[in-house]
């Protein structure tokens, strides 16, 4: 990163620790966190540079930070953990990394050079942060900064059928289901306490100025609060009320039915926090009962599946007759663990029952 230069305008320049914020937007890929992290940047907020090119799926950019995103997709491969994935254990497993030293200095000098450039006001958003809050609030309060969080919702119907519109991947709507409400109810759960807001995407697209203003006063952000009318108008161009382009019922998509169930409930109870004065303990112990019933869930589903998962590892090469088994010369596989579904080889794929195949049909593709 470059040195601040002298000529630099005052309002840039580097802002006494004290008065340091950090907002991190977060929350599930596809549920108006783009939007958000672009109507700050407009409002005058630093999203640090350079930041992910704008693609097809989403032509207004991105507001990601290219440096988080990469940083963010070696700490997934390091955790084992996808970037939307339905497993309960993953979040122990990404958790472990945010109390690793090493880290937390890179992030907290990486900190220092963006409040340097960029001033005392940074907006950090992508998808995947949501894994790593531990790590990024250690960092942030040792750069002196308060972290807040703004979390977008959208109904999760389409969420998953924009995911599926926009990304060609392995994962179908079962899955994406799962993931949904594993990402959101950790989420909720992980800011509870921390100086936070909920906005739903649907509030934001049809009047921006209610919800935005709103959190400007709840989160303390001047930016917000002493926007100008270039800026309002900068705001009213950018925003693009087609974006919401996918509206999906529960009607069109094949979910089970519990499943179906816990999200749906999840929705509503996390929705209830956008309203004024929502964010209280009665719905706070509604959305514990609710992580609670996903994580026995999703136990029920990897123990009914132990005999497929084991299966497809023989076949893929560590089973008796597989090219990897004991009749060919191979080691005697290790028993699966209870609590781990590995990734389904293509090769074998074709062997898993139907119902079980069906959120993996499309080819394989990277997702945000």
């Amino acid at each position: 990163m470059s040195s601040p230069s002298a000529d630099r305008p005052a309002s840039r320049q580097p802002a006494p620790a004290s008065s340091r914020r950090i907002v991190f937007v977060v929350g599930s890929g596809r549920s108006g966190t783009s939007t958000m992290s672009g109507i700050l940047q407009t409002l005058g907020m630093h999203v640090p540079q350079p930041e992910v090119t704008p693609d097809e799926t989403n032509p207004k950019g991105f507001g990601e930070p290219q440096w988080v995103v990469d940083l963010h997709d070696e700490l997934l491969k390091r955790s084992n953990v996808a970037v939307s994935d339905a497993r309960p254990g993953a979040w122990l497993e990404a958790g472990k990394l945010a109390t690793v030293d090493p880290l937390r200095d890179r992030l907290h000098t990486w900190l220092e050079q963006q409040f340097e450039e960029g001033g005392d006001a940074l907006v950090i958003k992508d998808p995947r942060l949501a894994w790593f809050m531990g790590l990024w609030r250690a960092a942030a309060i040792r750069a002196g900064a308060e972290p807040t969080y703004i979390t977008m919702l959208r109904p999760v119907t389409e969420v998953v059928g924009s995911k599926q519109r926009h990304y060609n991947s392995r994962f179908g709507e079962v899955n994406r289901t799962a993931a949904w409400v594993n990402m959101m109810l950790h989420t909720e759960r992980a800011t509870r306490g921390s100086t936070r807001a909920f906005v739903r995407y649907h509030d934001l697209l049809t009047d921006w100025t209610v919800p935005v203003f709103q959190l400007g006063e709840r989160l303390h952000l001047d930016a917000v609060q002493r926007a100008s009318a270039n800026d309002i108008r900068a705001v009213h161009q950018f925003i693009d009320p087609s974006l919401r382009r996918v509206q999906l019922t529960w009607d069109d998509m094949e979910v089970p039915a519990r499943l179906q169930e816990i999200a749906e409930e999840s929705s509503q109870a996390l929705s209830r926090l956008a309203d004024e004065d929502g964010d209280i303990p009665e719905v706070h112990a509604t959305l514990d009962e609710l992580r609670a019933a996903y994580s026995e869930f999703y136990e029920e589903a990897e123990a009914v599946t132990q005999s497929t998962v084991a299966a497809v590892r023989r076949a893929a090469g560590g089973g008796p007759g597989g090219p990897g088994g004991p009749g060919n010369g191979g080691p005697k596989p290790p028993e699966p663990e209870p609590s781990r579904v590995d990734v389904v080889p293509h090769k074998v794929r074709a062997m898993i029952p139907a119902s079980v195949r069906r959120g993996a049909r499309k080819a394989l593709g990277k997702e945000r």
